[in-house]
Formats: structure tokens, sequence, C-alpha cells
């Protein structure tokens, strides 16, 4: 190890030492039987155990309606492991440890005899841990979560008076209501069994190490938090693009839409980290306390100007590296007459005293040229002199860009001299690379939250209020939206950018979109 990596390691702050103590207890999945399940719970759960951070002793338990022995759940879940670990290919042996804490029990949500025969097993294990300390994961619709939640409180697994020294905790799936109105009732419906502080709503945005990385990059570094406001920024762009179609999503899809899918959770939970305040300490509580209050800075839009600060468009067909794509509308399971959005850009500005008067311009789209999640911090110019006063436009503002996925890491662009005996200025970027600077994997996002939840740290997890406050900035976008056409301008080539009319919202502040580029 040479000295500079010495004294790196040697400045390195752990901050493990706030992690509770993740105590024995049982894990029970409602919806086992599920895609998610599969796809991400078991494969996260596995890794967990075979990099040892599950507790010792450890019992999961799937709930579903489906006739299964314990045997044909764990062979079911070792195929899907096969596909999906992160790690291949699975250890046996490692496989044959983690099978034998993986149980079944069949029952329908709506039948008290089912949360009997769960008691029944959860005594069966023996150890009072294993019975008390109980994470209840609700991979179900959301119109089941009430439900489940009212069924297990009768069924004495779920207390609102936890006994000392135990726990239960419920974590929910997304989506969290589909408006205002169903947030409010689904919240109220968990709330009448189970105390906030015992109910996890999960985001697996917020679980993503780059994600996280945010708060870090922002509150450990005091030359980039002293130029976080509105004297030196001029506009901030958050992009998430997708480069897929709605697929066989197309059901769920006319349902949600771009709006809900993505912009109501995902982007204005990068937008509140991006733009918080510092929080008073790291504890959960303190950190969500400053997301909910930049969401409810949010400038409120009435209907009438939801057309000047918000754009809608939906995909038609073109093709994707050089691969014919179909239009959304002939997609599986979709209104051959759809006004659904597939692509969603909208002008934001917080009102507080750190962002005034900065937009904040938001785009999330499918079927677009790349598959790319990332934040571009946008410098003032400099003034009209110097430099600036010979190149003109040619002379690039100063940038910060946080790389979210995929080719992690962070870039700032500054402008430099080109070597040689002429006078040449052109933006050259320094870049830091998860990558290439740590070497090591990047955890799947799931495997941090379920440790999170266990541990009972919820500064991943949306409370009730951040909730609430998200869909009522969102809602009067819909109500302006409803029974209204697509227009001509409403509709972008499958592998664009998106429609002109993304491009005029940021032209009419002197502003453009920086595209996302693949980093080599």
């Amino acid at each position: 190890m040479d000295q500079a990596q010495n004294l790196d390691e040697l400045l390195t702050c752990r901050l493990d030492f706030r992690r509770k103590v993740v105590e024995p207890c049982s894990i029970i999945i409602f919806g086992a039987s599920g895609d998610l399940t599969s796809r991400k719970l078991i494969p996260a759960l596995h890794q967990l155990f075979i990099d040892s951070q599950l507790p010792e002793p450890i019992r999961i338990i799937g709930f579903a309606r489906r006739e299964k022995t314990h045997e044909s759940w764990r062979t079911e879940l070792k195929e899907g492991l096969d596909k999906f670990s992160r790690t291949k290919p699975v250890d046996p042996e490692k496989w044959k440890a983690f099978a034998e804490h993986l149980f079944y029990c069949q029952g329908e949500f709506a039948d008290p005899n089912a949360y009997a025969r769960l008691a029944k097993m959860l005594a069966g294990f023996g150890q009072e841990k294993l019975q008390r300390n109980l994470l209840f994961y609700l991979s179900t619709s959301p119109s089941q979560f009430g439900e489940v939640v009212e069924h297990l409180h009768k069924a004495k697994l779920l207390l609102k008076d936890e006994a000392p020294g135990t726990w239960q905790r419920v974590v929910v799936e997304k989506p969290f209501g589909h408006d205002l109105a169903s947030a409010q009732q689904l919240n109220q419906e968990l709330t009448r069994f189970a105390y906030e502080k015992q109910i996890y709503r999960i985001d697996h945005y917020l679980g993503k190490e780059t994600v996280q990385n945010i708060l870090m990059f922002r509150f450990s570094n005091s030359i980039f938090e002293q130029l976080w406001n509105r004297q030196c920024v001029d506009h901030v762009q958050i992009t998430v693009s997708e480069k897929l179609g709605v697929g066989s999503r197309g059901g769920y899809y006319e349902e949600a839409g771009a709006l809900r899918d993505m912009v109501q959770n995902h982007l204005l939970q990068v937008l509140a980290l991006i733009a918080m305040e510092p929080p008073v300490s790291l504890e959960a509580e303190a950190v969500r306390d400053e997301k909910v209050k930049l969401l409810k800075s949010l400038r409120q839009m009435l209907a009438p100007q939801v057309a000047s600060f918000v754009v809608r468009a939906q995909y038609a067909e073109g093709k994707i590296d050089g691969q014919p794509r179909i239009a959304y509308r002939r997609e599986t399971k979709v209104n051959p007459d759809s006004t659904v959005e597939t692509f969603v850009a909208m002008r934001v500005f917080v009102d507080n005293w750190r962002w005034s008067g900065v937009p904040f311009y938001l785009r999330t789209g499918k079927s677009l040229p790349m598959s790319a999640s990332e934040v571009r911090v946008q410098f003032r110019p400099t003034p009209n002199v110097l430099f600036a006063a010979q190149c003109g436009p040619k002379l690039d503002a100063n940038a910060i860009t946080l790389r979210l996925q995929p080719n992690e890491g962070i870039s700032l662009r500054f402008n430099g001299k080109i070597p040689g005996t002429s006078m040449q200025l052109r933006p050259v970027r320094m870049h830091f690379s998860y990558d290439s600077e740590f070497g090591a994997y990047t955890p799947e996002a799931y495997e941090r939250l379920l440790l999170e939840a266990l541990g009972g740290d919820a500064t991943l997890f949306i409370r009730r209020d951040e909730v609430e406050t998200a869909w009522a900035f969102v809602d009067p976008i819909r109500e302006a939206w409803k029974d209204l056409a697509l227009g001509e301008k409403e509709f972008y080539t499958a592998g664009s950018w998106g429609p002109t009319a993304s491009d005029e919202l940021l032209a009419a502040n002197g502003h453009t979109w920086r595209n996302p580029q693949p980093i080599t």
C-alpha cells in the first residue's frame, strides 16, 4: 500500500456504529408466489445470508394462497435464484444452509384461520424472538394492505404496544395510492393497527448506493455545499430515462402513466435529496423532516398553469439501436386510443430562501435512446468579459453531474486551455467512477433496504406526510390532463429524447437539455 492509499485508509470515517443490531427474527412475505419474491427479495436475503449480514437464528416464511410444501417452495426459489442472483453460480452448500431457514404457509389473505396457522408455525420455532420479532413484507396489491394488517392485528401477531425487547414492522411496496385521497385512506387503514414508526414504505430507488451518496456528497464536502444555492446555480436537470417500452406491463401502465409511476416517487425523491437543507443529525426523522420541508416548498401549479410548466407525451413507433419499436398504443393491453403519458418533462420551482428563482427541470420517459439516471447541476455562466466576451455561447458554463446509473459516478465540467501555441478553450471533465475508485460491487437496493428494515432504521423509507405531500403536488397536474386528447406535438418517435415541446419548455428560459451520454 503506497503512502496516498495509506492516508485514505486513515481518513476513512466509519459510520456503521449507528446501525442498530439486527436481532433474531422472522420475516413473513405476503404474496410470496409473486414475481418480486423470486426476482428481488429472496436473492437479496440469500446474499445477505452468505455475507453473514442476517441475524442468527432467522426464519423466512412465504405466505400465499397456492398450496405448496416447504420443499416445493424452496425448489421454486432455487430456480429463481439461479436466474436472478448477483453472485453466480449459486454455491450448493450455501444454498442448502440458507434453504433450512425457508418455510411456507398456505392461506387466503381474508381467512382468519390462515393467520392462526401462521401464528402456530411461529410458535413452533421455539425461541421467543422468532415469535415476537416479526417483519411483515406486504408484496401484495395495495388494496389488500389494510386487510392483511387487520388480520395480523386480530391474530395478535402485529401489536401497537409491543412487549419490551420485541418488535413488529410492516414493509409495504409502492404504489402508495393513486392520488392524494387514496394515499390518505391507505395510510389510515395501516395506522389503525400499527404506529407510523412500525410502517416502512419502500421505494427501491432510495436503496441505490448512488442515491444514498447524494447526501454524503453534499454534506461532507464544504467546497460544494457553499455553491449549492441560487447565487451560484443557474438551473438543475434531473433525468431518468428508460430504453425499454412498457412491454408486458401495458395493463398496469394504463392505470399509472409516467407521472404516477416515476415522477410522484422516484424523481421527487431525488429532487428532495438534491435540494433539501442539511438535517440537524443523521437520525432517520431528522433526514425525513428535511425532505418533507423541501417537498412542501414546491410551488403548486393551478390547472391553467400546467400547460406552461409540464409537457406530457407518448411514444410512437421508431427504432432503437437499429431495431424497430412499436407505438405505445400497439402494446399489449393498451387502449388503441390511449391518452396515457409515457414521457413527462416539467419545470419546477422551490420557493424557499436557498432556491428562490432557480428552475428544476425533471423528465422521465420510456423508449428513449438509453437507460440512465442522472442529476446535472448547471452553474451560472461567467460574466460577459474576458474569455466569455470573446467566446460567447461557446464558453460552456461549469456543471456537476451525478450519474446514478449506469456507470455510477460524479463528473465536474470546467473549461481548460488546449495545449499548443494557439489560445483555444474547450470543456474538460474530472470524473470520479465508483467502479474505478472502489473496484467493488454495488449492492442491490433491496439488500440495503431489507437490512435497514430489520435493524429498525427508517432513514431510507418514506414517511406518511412525505407520500401525501408528493401526491398533493402531482394531483393538480393529472386533473389538468383529465379528458384531454393528446395533440400532435404530444407524440415522440421511439429512440428520440422526447417531443419538441420538451425542448421548448427549456428554451423559454434560455436553457437546453443536456442528454445523458455513455461514459467510458
